[in-house]
């Protein structure tokens, strides 16, 4: 840390009158600089402020937690609008996705903070997956699953889902892959705009519906209890 300068004081007399001619002719001899030149010199000594950096990288097992977080952040809004939950359903899962072959976790940054996360793969992998790939063979289409696509809702509309589209379809070139595939929740009217923009196309549809159900309690409800009848007409109701 830097000392701030002590203030100096000086005890000066007054300016004798010659003093202050011979002052006031070297103010009127002196050539002001042009307003112009003056103007540019600050443009150039003012400093432009610094673009933040995107950048993408492969995920760490130190990465798990911190990337599971922030998937609850990124589909909380979408998860209470579906009756399928659109991240993993658990972090025991997640985790093991980490260690399966053949996908990719993609993890997209700005100052150390995640922005978005990708996950995709290169086959039908998971005993839980209802993809069918003679679907795919029979039309001659190699695809990059997408399983996983989140960016975080500060960050929606700044380009970063873009980037991590234009990562994806590298990701597809380079591995001779000539489609990107992904599942949108049918109700998820923001996303499935955005992916058309960027020419997705529907393929087929699994749809969750569902229909309203007149219920009836499982036991009935009170009633009267009629009055005491006589000896005679009373009926016993015991199986003795």
């Amino acid at each position: 840390m830097c000392a701030a300068p002590r203030n100096k004081r000086k005890t000066a007399s007054a300016p004798s009158a010659s003093a202050k001619r011979s002052a006031g002719k070297k103010a009127t001899r002196a050539t002001p600089a042009p307003a112009g030149k003056s103007r540019k010199a600050a443009a150039k000594k003012a400093p432009e402020p610094e673009t933040p950096l995107i950048e993408v990288k492969r995920i760490h097992r130190r990465d798990i937690n911190r990337v599971w977080e922030f998937l609850k952040v990124s589909f909380r809004d979408v998860n209470a609008e579906t009756v399928e939950y659109q991240r993993p359903r658990s972090k025991h899962r997640f985790e093991e996705i980490y260690e399966e072959e053949g996908i990719e976790q993609l993890i997209f940054e700005v100052d150390g903070d995640i922005v978005a996360y990708a996950e995709c793969s290169y086959e039908v992998t998971g005993s839980d997956n209802w993809i069918n790939p003679r679907y795919f063979e029979k039309r001659d289409m190699r695809p990059l699953f997408v399983d996983e696509l989140a960016v975080h809702p500060n960050y929606n509309g700044r380009g970063v889902g873009s980037f991590v589209l234009e990562q994806l379809h590298h990701l597809a070139r380079v591995n001779g892959l000539n489609h990107l595939v992904l599942e949108v929740a049918e109700n998820n009217e923001r996303a499935l705009s955005w992916y058309k923009k960027r020419d997705f196309k529907k393929l087929d549809a699994a749809i969750f519906m569902a229909c309203s159900v007149d219920t009836e309690p499982e036991l009935l409800p009170p009633r009267a209890l009629p009055p005491a009848r006589s000896d005679a007409d009373t009926e016993s109701t015991n199986g003795e």
